[in-house]
């Protein structure tokens, strides 16, 4: 089975603003960076499309042709919970960054997950999803998940994610 993941395109938040699962707005450059991706996904045939629950990305594989993909909460970005909206800098004067910063694969931020708990949601759809028939799925998520599918796929570790990000709006494939 093949699998192309889409990255949503890029979100009108603030640099260094964290956000994961909050539904954050894109930029207005959406119907540009869409049109760029949908170019992208021409002349492929997918017998599944999944996709985050997210607006930025259900927004995207409408635009790609799939107004009806199917949802999947596995698929969201990571929870950084009591982080969500809050800039990086004030983030590292709480309480729980230290512990985090140290080791932010297998602890989970306050209220929220750790890379492995977002890498362990990911494989279980993963999983599932290999007991299908089909030959190529479609799947609109986030950064995050894309990284963690690289993963699964074997191409790096957790220890190495953060430095492989797909661009907004870019697409990997993974085989499975």
């Amino acid at each position: 089975m093949i699998i192309n993941f889409i990255r949503h395109t890029s979100v009108d938040v603030p640099q260094g603003i964290t956000y994961g699962f909050t539904d954050v707005p894109l930029r207005d450059t959406f119907e540009t960076e869409a049109a760029e991706t949908r170019s992208k996904l021409e002349g492929l045939h997918f017998d599944q499309v999944y996709c985050s629950p997210l607006t930025r990305c259900r927004r995207l594989a409408a635009v790609c042709g799939f107004p009806n993909p199917t949802l999947d909460a596995r698929l969201k970005e990571m929870n950084f919970g009591e982080w969500e909206m809050k800039p990086w800098e004030e983030i590292s004067n709480d309480a729980h960054s230290e512990a985090w910063f140290a080791d932010w694969i297998h602890t989970p931020t306050p209220g929220g997950e750790s890379l492995k708990d977002q890498y362990e949601r990911l494989a279980q759809f993963l999983d599932e999803l290999r007991t299908q028939p089909f030959r190529r799925v479609a799947v609109f998520a986030h950064g995050g998940i894309l990284t963690c599918a690289r993963v699964y796929a074997g191409e790096y570790s957790l220890q190495e994610a953060f430095e492989h990000i797909t661009p907004y709006g870019g697409i990997i494939e993974i085989q499975l």
